[in-house]
């Protein structure tokens, strides 16, 4: 291909993903946003709820489980590797889950990507980042602002910055999340 053609094509590509963040995902219609989301993500649950503004970062690393519920304004990161969300996975409003950060002991500011596993029943509370290589085990609780920079044991309650265990969940994890609202 000639670099004009190139440079066009990849215009095209950002115009393209301009468009599905500022406009469809910002559009009052949960359904409407669904179609969109499906074809660009890699695999989609059933009953899985996406309010306004998610964004996706390479989406095609993307699988989300049954019955989960991503909230308004979470960023969601597939470019540095998997980030794999299971069933019934509640995540709170403006999250940030990164699969890509940079080296800070590189001269030239290496990218380094790593998975990102977040297992069933998992709950993570409002403004919580999590970092590259992060397991979040099954029925854990992730508190509100908690830095998660290491693996999260399953039924741990973390918080802080960095997270470390506060406590361990108590709960039989018998439900099954169906938030579903029409304008949001």
């Amino acid at each position: 291909m000639k670099p004009f053609l190139i440079q066009v094509y990849v215009c095209f590509l950002a115009f393209k993903d301009y468009i599905f963040r500022q406009w469809i995902m910002y559009i009052p219609f949960y359904s409407f946003r669904k179609f969109f989301i499906k074809n660009t993500i890699h695999s989609l649950g059933e009953n899985t709820s996406f309010l306004v503004g998610v964004e996706f970062r390479n989406g095609k690393n993307i699988s989300i489980g049954n019955n989960s519920i991503i909230n308004k304004k979470v960023l969601l990161d597939g470019r540095g590797g998997k980030l794999v969300i299971g069933n019934d996975v509640d995540i709170a409003q403006e999250t940030n889950i990164w699969t890509l950060e940079h080296d800070v002991h590189d001269d030239h500011h290496k990218d380094i990507g790593a998975d990102v596993i977040i297992e069933d029943y998992v709950w993570i509370a409002s403004r919580v980042t999590i970092l590259p290589g992060v397991r979040i085990g099954r029925g854990a609780v992730v508190a509100s602002c908690a830095l998660v920079n290491k693996d999260v044991p399953p039924m741990a309650i973390v918080g802080g910055v960095p997270a470390k265990v506060l406590g361990t969940r108590k709960s039989a994890l018998k439900y099954k999340l169906h938030y579903k609202p029409w304008f949001k």
